[in-house]
This record gives C-alpha cells, sequence and structure tokens, in this order.
C-alpha cells in the first residue's frame, strides 16, 4: 500500500466502486429483461401484442379523458397459478367547468 499516494487510493477507489455500480445497473437490466421474457412465456402472448393492447388501450381511454401517453405501463403480474393485467395510465388534469 506504501507504492501508491492517498491521490491514487481515492481514484482507484471510486474506479472499483464504479465498477460495481456499472455491474449492478447490468444485473438489474438483465433480471427486467429474463422477467419480460419469463411472462411473455407465460402468458404465451405472440410478440407484439402487449404493445397492441397498450395502443388500444390509449386509443379508448382518449375519448374519454386526456392521457399521457408517455408514461402509461402496461404490464403482466403472475400471482400463484393467476394472472392479472396491470394497467398503470397516468391521466392529464381537466380544466373544471364552473356552473
Amino acid at each position: 500500500m506504501g507504492a501508491y499516494s492517498t491521490g491514487s487510493l481515492d481514484s482507484f477507489g471510486r474506479g472499483i466502486i464504479n465498477m460495481f455500480r456499472s455491474r449492478k445497473k447490468s444485473a438489474m437490466r438483465a433480471k427486467d429483461r429474463l422477467k419480460l421474457v419469463l411472462i411473455h412465456d407465460r402468458t404465451q402472448l405472440p410478440p407484439g401484442v402487449m404493445e397492441s393492447l397498450k395502443e388500444e388501450l390509449i386509443q379508448v381511454l382518449s375519448k374519454h379523458v386526456d392521457v399521457d401517453r408517455n408514461a402509461v405501463q402496461i404490464e403482466v403480474a403472475q400471482e400463484g397459478r393467476n394472472q392479472h393485467l396491470i394497467a398503470n395510465i397516468p391521466i392529464q388534469p381537466t380544466a373544471r367547468k364552473r356552473s
């Protein structure tokens, strides 16, 4: 350790920490991808069906409320043997009419 200056250790330490952070992010992305693959496999939905479903839900709901299209999230969750379609569809506030 005597061969390294304090500045080198700090820089070296930050490098190690950053390496573990990037691995953690990669691991989380891989885990999310695996979940997506498993969900599609379990639901036996053809590719693209979730995206089509999302677009259709947005179209129907947009007839009645302002939907934040960019924030819509659709997923299938597994609870035991049951599967649930979960939709998180943020809507924009609308101006209220005063009577």
